[in-house]
């Protein structure tokens, strides 16, 4: 998605100053809630779920209006890749969505802007106790925005990362498992270079690509932003951070291209078995039966690798409501209705993702446990690794905040972290560098 133009224009239009205010003045209330005939119509978009989920929600959709008489669901399936030009000019012509299933990034970007609905005004009291509770507190929008600590977002459906490992290249570098946290990476890394000829892991450098570099930062301790939207990462915590990636890299730890080629790299490396792990979700194994049955037959999954405190990260998709929304209650109602215990158990398991609900991710957790030992061995296999990835979620929270601006501070930490893996300059200057231009950036921004 990072590289489709059209993102990184909406993405511009949002953070320039002068656009700021045109979207602002755009997102005021001034929605539609139906026609001539007094009938009130929801408009409900969600990012590609048609035609696969079509019969789910429609049936979802039909249930919500039996029971809410004279309110019609107008149901929009939106490609990814457009969601945001797409809402964007549905804003200019003031017939923006009720309800928008957005990824946390964009939603935090209207959410700064004025455009989302405080929730906490529609939804009623102890709603956020149905869902867990790192998971919530993702959908709140950080301290310096227009509405600083207001509840922007319901949280849908999560996915979360495991690592999936090769265990014939394991037990050659001397290893019964991957390690848990980094800091046993460089030791183990090491091994499995100099005892196999492959490499441990490949995390991608590539500044539009996977955020999962910026994750582990988090996980080593590392504070990224302050409150007032200035670098916090320039610290001890970031320079042993930085050292320890430019380390790997210059010692030859880490494959050339994580400078060059993005995270689909990792998985040609991992299917042509030379690489001895990989993060990922469960269903790649799915996949690596059918593209290289003979690596899928010595994987296995494990815990990810996380930092001392053992969290994991968590990527989150959410359903907002717009500030121009004249339903808004009734959008907040609808997305409760999606979001309860049995509704999102459905979807979990249709959808082979993991429920924020509290009640429907026990459930899925019991139902996975009772199947793991049960169909064929790859089967089997799938159903622990679909196990682990929901226990997972104990001790996981999306680690970096969604909050406006991230994929331009991604891209430059990225940056500078390229140039010391690449021995252009100390690890120290490079750090210092992306807090510098970070630091100017955020100037222009917020002042």
């Amino acid at each position: 998605m990072a590289r489709d133009p059209g993102r990184r224009r909406f993405l511009q239009l949002l953070g320039g100053s002068s656009a700021a205010a045109l979207l602002a003045a755009g997102l005021g209330s001034c929605g539609r809630s139906g026609g001539d005939s007094g009938e009130r119509v929801l408009n409900f978009w969600t990012l590609d779920l048609a035609p696969k989920f079509n019969g789910y929600l429609q049936g979802l959709i039909a249930a919500w209006e039996h029971q809410n008489p004279g309110l019609r669901v107008r149901w929009t399936d939106v490609p990814w890749s457009s969601v945001e030009r797409k809402l964007l000019a549905a804003v200019f012509a003031r017939t923006a969505p009720d309800l928008v299933n957005l990824n946390p990034p964009f939603a935090a970007n209207l959410a700064s802007k004025g455009g989302l609905r405080d929730l906490s005004t529609v939804l009623p009291a102890g709603a956020a106790e149905a869902y867990l509770p790192a998971i919530w507190e993702a959908g709140r929008e950080p301290v310096g925005g227009q509405g600083a600590g207001q509840q922007f977002a319901i949280p849908w459906y999560l996915t979360a990362r495991i690592t999936m490992a090769n265990r014939r290249l394991l037990e050659r570098a001397g290893f019964e498992a991957p390690p848990r946290h980094w800091h046993e990476v460089p030791a183990y890394a090491e091994a499995v270079r100099r005892r196999t000829g492959r490499y441990a892991l490949f995390v991608t450098v590539v500044p539009d690509d996977s955020a999962e570099l910026l994750e582990t930062l988090v996980q080593m301790g590392v504070q990224l932003l302050g409150d007032d939207h200035r670098a916090a990462f320039n610290s001890e915590a970031g320079r042993r951070a930085f050292a320890f990636w430019s380390d790997l890299y210059r010692r030859g730890l880490l494959p050339r291209e994580v400078v060059s080629q993005g995270y689909r790299r990792a998985i040609e490396l991992y299917q042509s078995g030379d690489l001895a792990q990989v993060a990922t979700g469960p269903d790649f194994l799915r996949n690596l039966q059918t593209n290289a049955p003979g690596i899928a037959a010595v994987t296995a999954p494990f815990a990810p690798l996380t930092g001392a405190g053992g969290e994991a990260n968590v990527a989150v998709m959410n359903l907002v409501v717009p500030q121009q929304s004249a339903l808004a209650a009734e959008a907040a109602r609808f997305a409760l209705h999606l979001t309860n215990g049995p509704n999102q158990l459905a979807f979990a398991e249709q959808a082979r993702v993991l429920p924020s609900n509290r009640q429907a991710l026990q459930q899925l957790e019991a139902s996975l446990g009772a199947a793991s030992g049960a169909g064929t061995p790859q089967e089997q296999l799938v159903q622990r690794a679909r196990l682990l990835s929901a226990q997972t979620l104990r001790r996981a929270r999306v680690l970096v905040p969604a909050s406006p601006g991230v994929k331009r501070l991604q891209a430059i930490v990225y940056t500078q972290l390229q140039r010391a893996m690449l021995g252009q300059v100390d690890s120290d200057v490079a750090l210092a560098a992306a807090a510098d231009e970070w630091n100017r950036y955020a100037r222009a921004r917020w002042g």
